[in-house]
């Protein structure tokens, strides 16, 4: 009864001690709505460990962990092709470089704002201490759309973009890659730019370069393979397979282009992919050679692709969550179930969510998988593929080695057998098995924290 009573205490500590930080988060970060989503989520899932060693409380890890060691902010103009000058935002956000450099991509959107860049960063932290490789958290982005833009002027704001951001980057520093917006064509431009201004050919700065000037072959499929290698191991897991499962993927852009394919490779049938316009429903199977064409070469929208399969059919501003499915794939934005989305989901009985998209799901939509038992992987964990590719990146530029695609997916797929495998096993050894939100937050926190006390108050 006493060791009972010993844990609910120290229970109830951590609970206090977690609800003292997210509260001074919301005054010191008002507004930041995505932000606050980010941390609460993190902050519920980590109260087991915390009750577990008040060593995290007594050297104030939350406190360090949730505020970013540096947040950039700069001006960049660029001028457009009637010679008008445009101004927009740029930011980097470099959170946490306890393991290794700051990693992440940077994202160009309307929607890009100081919240989803400190969401996205925070998210990160975790995510890259996952992969098991010396990674730390960062991201960044500008609120420019290279949507409708010529090629020039996507070059001339990269070029601004990358004057100031390269102040900031290094190799050994901070390494930016590739997201929303944020293509080979675009990496391509920020490199040169950074190449020019530094003088120097530092191919370890940015990932997710072309295979000519230090890419990685399979980095433009990792972030959508590693979703499905990690969706197969939660089923697995429970005694199901992916072989036959009818999968909704939303978005049609890298990550679910290439988890399309992959899914198909193994066995599965996509049924349907959106753009933000609306979404296309194959019953024979999406057909990807055709995404890739309209949205990788000639960048138009997805409803041109009932123009060349005449039996799919398009629904402008549907909603993919309302097709019934076996397998749904969230691979668009933030946020995009919510709770009524995630009941519907339930009811068309659905078995598995797995997020190619960061933070795609709200709290409230998560909370719906778990009451309803669905298999559910976080972002964090389930969309790791990407950096954890790009970490492989850095490390062929350091030995200026090239891998096999081969021997690059082989790592994948390895990297995110023992993803899913930690995050199990910290579920479970933390009291809540089976929820890999928890295990994934708990599993990426300790190695972080542990290592920021070994490095003193910083």
């Amino acid at each position: 009864m006493a060791q009972t009573s010993t844990i609910q205490n120290d229970t109830k500590a951590a609970e206090e001690y977690a609800a003292r930080v997210f509260e001074t988060i919301k005054q010191r970060n008002p507004g930041e709505t995505e932000f606050h989503q980010a941390v609460e989520e993190f902050l519920n899932s980590v109260i087991p460990a915390l009750a577990k060693e008040p060593k995290y409380e007594a050297n104030g890890i939350l406190e360090q962990l949730t505020e970013p060691e540096r947040l950039i902010s700069f001006r960049v103009p660029w001028v457009d092709d009637s010679g008008a000058v445009n101004v927009n935002r740029g930011y980097r956000v470099q959170f946490n470089s306890a393991i290794g450099p700051y990693k992440g991509g940077l994202r160009f959107h309307p929607s890009v704002t100081g919240s989803i860049v400190k969401f996205l960063g925070f998210e990160q932290i975790f995510k890259n201490s996952l992969t098991g490789l010396p990674i730390g958290g960062g991201k960044g982005g500008s609120d420019f759309d290279p949507k409708g833009k010529s090629d020039a002027e996507v070059m001339r704001f990269c070029q601004s973009f990358m004057t100031e951001l390269q102040k900031h980057i290094g190799p050994d520093t901070d390494v930016p890659a590739g997201d929303i917006g944020v293509g080979g064509r675009e990496i391509g431009y920020l490199f040169g730019q950074y190449k020019r201004l530094r003088g120097a050919y530092d191919a370890g700065t940015l990932t997710g370069k072309g295979l000519s000037y230090g890419g990685s072959l399979a980095r433009t499929e990792a972030t959508g393979y590693g979703l499905v290698y990690f969706t197969v191991e939660m089923l697995e897991a429970a005694g199901e397979t992916i072989r036959g499962k009818k999968i909704v993927v939303s978005g049609s852009g890298n990550v679910a282009i290439y988890a399309i394919e992959k899914a198909h490779e193994l066995g599965a049938k996509v049924i349907v992919c959106s753009d933000s316009a609306g979404f296309v429903y194959d019953k024979e199977g999406i057909k990807v050679e055709t995404v890739k064409q309209l949205k990788e070469v000639e960048r138009k929208r997805i409803s041109e692709y009932v123009i060349i399969h005449p039996s799919a059919e398009y629904y402008a501003g549907g909603d993919v969550w309302s097709v019934p499915c076996d397998i749904a794939l969230p691979c668009a934005t933030q946020n995009e179930i919510n709770a009524d989305q995630a009941r519907a989901l339930v009811k068309n009985g659905v078995i598995a969510v797995a997020e190619g998209a960061n933070m795609p799901s709200t709290l409230e939509a998560v909370d719906i998988y778990h009451e309803n038992k669905v298999l559910f992987g976080p972002a964090k964990a389930a969309n790791a593929g990407g950096v954890a590719v790009s970490a492989l990146e850095m490390a062929q530029n350091s030995t200026r080695m090239s891998w096999t695609f081969q021997t690059v997916d082989e790592h994948l797929q390895n990297i995110m057998k023992d993803i899913h495998k930690n995050s199990s096993n910290a579920a479970s050894e933390y009291g809540a098995s089976g929820n890999l939100v928890i295990g994934s937050n708990i599993a990426g926190f300790l190695k972080v924290a542990d290592t920021m006390i070994a490095q003193g108050i910083i």
